[in-house]
């Protein structure tokens, strides 16, 4: 959708990366030619018509979403400054009285090669930093300068595969069908209103995709975790930098404390965290000292029979932990548990005080769910659940 906001953010991206372009192109003339003044502003004038140019065909990139993934920005910044430099090649050309003719378009699309190779390698480059940046920030924020609906994703690695099972049997995965179902969860997030932020993909890190566990969401204030197994540290990395773009306030737990966000449930101002193989007691005692500061209690509790906590529980808009029986220590830990006929229907997402998400797997508890009165949404996540995940693994929201 073309909204007001979304073409601040495009147009905001755009202004920067014609800039770039055009400054970083005339500074390399200026230098290339020894420091000479005329070259410098003949080389401006010149370069003016394609970074006008540059500046339209990113401002559709970024209405068009293409500014959201570094993946795609680059390839966008790319394509658009090729065609960028080659119009006002050919504009230069006709203003220069010169006919078109094969040994004049050779000529022209040769200097993508030669003298618009900087400005084409600048605008690239603009686009997946500056570009992708500006237009996160602006599109992560309202007119009241107040977090909006953002949840942060994170494709799935080549070698999802190979990611890390703790109480299960290893399955084999379909890495194809997982990015398939990792499409339709982020295209549900987008349809229920929540603009979804990609955290860059790192091919290398199996459980990278499970980006929850990176870091805790105390109000506006993002707390890195110190995942309990050490192949997951390095996804932190990534999230961080996504966070750092977006001028989030950041904690942090520090070894000998481990946390992995999957074991994070809050509930109004309560954060139950569990103590189980990912997360031990001076994570707790780390977050419960940064908890405390934000105004909210955390509540320590015993993880023995699943991966998290919030593989056994999760909570309903209305507060009501929601649990599968055989996967919870002691249920009464919490002030209202609701028991689920199905393993995978522990978990829900709240999108809305009266909507969730939640694993198409878990049909009886999906209709539990409808009968209390709430908007319920299903995705198949068939082969995250062969990983241990669930639908709270695959984001982080940000409210």
């Amino acid at each position: 959708m073309f909204t007001p906001r979304r073409l601040l953010a495009a147009s905001l991206s755009a202004l920067a990366v014609a800039v770039i372009a055009q400054d970083v192109t005339v500074l390399a003339f200026f230098i290339g030619k020894g420091l000479d003044e005329n070259i410098m502003w003949q080389a401006g004038a010149f370069f003016f018509t394609a970074s006008t140019i540059l500046f339209f065909l990113i401002a559709l990139s970024g209405l068009l979403g293409f500014l959201a993934k570094r993946r795609y920005s680059w390839i966008a910044g790319l394509i658009a400054s090729a065609i960028a430099a080659i119009t006002g090649m050919f504009i230069q050309v006709g203003m220069q009285g010169v006919g078109m003719s094969p040994e004049v378009v050779a000529v022209v699309f040769g200097s993508l090669f030669n003298d618009n190779l900087i400005f084409l390698i600048a605008g690239s480059v603009a686009s997946v930093t500056a570009g992708t940046a500006i237009w996160r920030a602006v599109l992560a924020r309202t007119k009241s300068d107040q977090p909006t609906k953002v949840a942060l994703v994170r494709a799935p690695a080549a070698n999802l595969a190979e990611g890390l099972i703790t109480h299960i049997k290893r399955k084999k995965v379909d890495v194809d069908l997982a990015n398939d179902q990792w499409d339709g969860y982020v295209a549900a997030l987008n349809a229920a209103g929540w603009l979804t932020i990609e955290v860059e993909p790192r091919d290398d890190l199996a459980d990278s995709v499970f980006i929850e566990d990176t870091v805790v969401m105390l109000g506006k204030i993002a707390v890195l975790t110190n995942p309990g197994a050490d192949s997951r540290k390095p996804e932190i990395i990534g999230t961080e930098a996504t966070l750092n773009e977006l001028g989030v306030k950041i904690e942090r737990i520090v070894s000998p404390g481990a946390l992995d966000g999957g074991d994070v449930l809050k509930v109004g101002k309560t954060v139950y965290v569990g103590r189980g193989g990912r997360t031990n007691g001076e994570g707790i005692r780390q977050l419960r000292a940064i908890a405390a500061q934000q105004g909210y209690i955390v509540v320590a509790v015993p993880v023995t029979k699943a991966l998290h906590l919030k593989t056994a529980v999760t909570a309903l808009p209305d507060g009501t932990v929601i649990g599968y029986p055989p996967l919870v220590d002691d249920p009464r830990v919490f002030d209202r548990f609701l028991p689920v006929p199905e393993a995978h229907g522990t978990a829900v997402v709240v999108l809305a005080p009266d909507t969730v998400l939640m694993s198409s797997s878990a049909p009886k508890s999906a209709e539990l769910f409808r009968e209390l009165g709430y908007r319920v949404i299903t995705v198949d996540i068939s082969e995250f659940e062969k990983l241990e995940g669930c639908v709270t693994c695959l984001s982080v929201r940000m409210r």
